[in-house]
């Protein structure tokens, strides 16, 4: 065997283990689910409205130039189903309309309030209070980037708990109830949640409220649907059930002030805040000795807007392999260290040598296709089954998720939506999952390199006013 042959078979394992891997999640995800499946939950659910478990909230919203959907947005927290909550939305120094907007639509006028600065917040301006809405709160701060933001809404907040939520996004009515619950039913041993996120592109949302799901006509956005439904219900619902979750979502997710406090915030010098909060709460966890857990909830959806062309959804994508990249190079001393227990050794591992290193070496097994395919050096044996492990990992898995999702929530109940879904999902391999690798690579990186700009992100918003 020649080296060729021999890295040729090394890729061909890794596709096969990382596929198995893949598969043995969505079997476990696909239990929970059907689990789950019929049960009535809306009872509970109602009587959380009246229990005096039922912590207060504090919903932070950061907002950098998110004129086009900040007051849609908005609009959709103030008819949220929870009995008492607050809306702090944070302006990191926004060069738009953002502020304007925000203060003309809701009347809103400058008032004093006491800022506890339990964690690193850049100078805050000013702070404005809705005169339609008590409960609404505009903090006006110079620009530090999200999680600055976010740790200005923290020092700003009264309650015990917060959620985050992007300035793009939507809520369903009863996402914070559900999202509560878990954390109210373990008595407080559950100290952070996160929820669903799907992408509102293609839905009919008026003032704030998602009146009619559908699908997108840009193929694009379609395949985000389903990557956002094989991250979410096949990897974080088998990953949560034991405690294992290393990232929840910054578009929703909702934490214990105190745990967030104790943990030291938001960091600031990375732009995988959400992830980097995350691990660094099991960290502070074990270092504690505590059995308090982190879980995923796959029913209370947020709704958000995706990037609708290849050159913004490039730019979110190296972003978001560069924030994986920083948060294990962080916490790099967690990787197989028994102190960290289950974490250490399964949940590491998995993102390092999975969602980190895969890219570089699915992206070698597709060069490895094509010189097979076309140059005799290569046995073209090899090179057809690295093809079909290739398709089942990048396409089939990806089709699994579209199946939980029929399973579970039911969020496109049009057959032609779930056809529209396998179609797509069964193409991906062959055009936009190539994209996807050589932007984590490129991401990758530029991790290596210390890069820490967030690029633009340009909004359209997703609501008719």
């Amino acid at each position: 065997m020649n080296v060729i042959d021999f890295f040729g078979w090394l890729i061909f394992l890794y596709m096969i283990g990382a596929s198995v891997f893949y598969f043995v999640l969505f079997l476990l995800s696909a239990i929970t689910l059907r689990r789950e499946r019929g049960l009535n939950q809306k009872v509970p659910y109602d009587d959380l409205l009246v229990s005096r478990d039922t912590k207060p909230i504090s919903i932070l919203v950061p907002a950098f130039n998110e004129e086009a959907g900040v007051v849609s947005s908005v609009r959709s927290l103030l008819s949220m189903n929870y009995p008492e909550y607050e809306i702090i939305v944070i302006n990191d120094g926004s060069t738009d309309e953002t502020l304007t907007k925000m203060i003309n639509a809701y009347k809103m006028e400058p008032v004093t309030m006491t800022v506890r600065k339990q964690v690193l917040s850049k100078e805050i301006i000013g702070i404005y209070r809705s005169t339609l809405f008590e409960n609404l709160v505009v903090v006006d701060k110079l620009n530090g980037g999200k999680a600055d933001a976010l740790n200005a809404g923290i020092n700003t907040s009264r309650f015990p708990y917060v959620c985050s939520l992007d300035g793009d996004s939507m809520l369903e009515p009863d996402a914070l109830l559900k999202a509560m619950k878990p954390i109210i039913d373990s008595n407080e041993q559950v100290i952070a949640t996160g929820g669903s996120v799907r992408i509102a592109n293609g839905c009919r949302i008026e003032k704030g409220e998602v009146m009619n799901v559908n699908l997108p006509r840009n193929p694009i956005v379609t395949l985000q649907i389903i990557e956002y439904l094989r991250a979410f219900l096949i990897g974080r619902v088998s990953l949560s059930k034991h405690n294992l979750l290393l990232i929840i979502s910054g578009a929703f997710g909702v934490f214990n002030k105190g745990w967030v406090v104790k943990a030291g915030g938001y960091k600031q010098d990375t732009v995988g805040e959400d992830m980097e909060l995350v691990v660094r709460l099991h960290k502070v966890l074990a270092e504690e000795k505590s059995n308090k857990q982190i879980r995923y909830i796959p029913d209370p959806v947020c709704w958000t807007e995706a990037p609708d062309s290849l050159a913004i959804l490039r730019r979110q994508r190296t972003r978001w392999q560069r924030g994986l990249f920083e948060t294990l190079r962080t916490h790099y001393k967690m990787l197989l260290n028994p102190k960290y227990k289950k974490v250490g050794f399964i949940s590491m591992p998995y993102f390092v040598l999975i969602e980190l290193l895969g890219a570089v070496i699915e992206g070698l097994a597709y060069l490895y296709i094509i010189l097979g395919l076309l140059f005799s050096f290569i046995p073209i044996e090899l090179s057809v089954m690295l093809l079909v492990v290739t398709w089942f990992y990048g396409s089939y898995i990806s089709m699994c998720g579209v199946l939980l999702e029929e399973w579970s929530l039911k969020r496109y109940p049009k057959k032609r939506h779930l056809l529209t879904l396998f179609f797509y999902a069964s193409t991906e391999m062959f055009w936009y999952r190539p994209l996807n690798i050589w932007w984590r690579i490129q991401g990758l990186w530029q991790g290596i390199r210390k890069r820490s700009d967030w690029g633009v992100m340009t909004r359209k918003g997703i609501s008719k006013e």
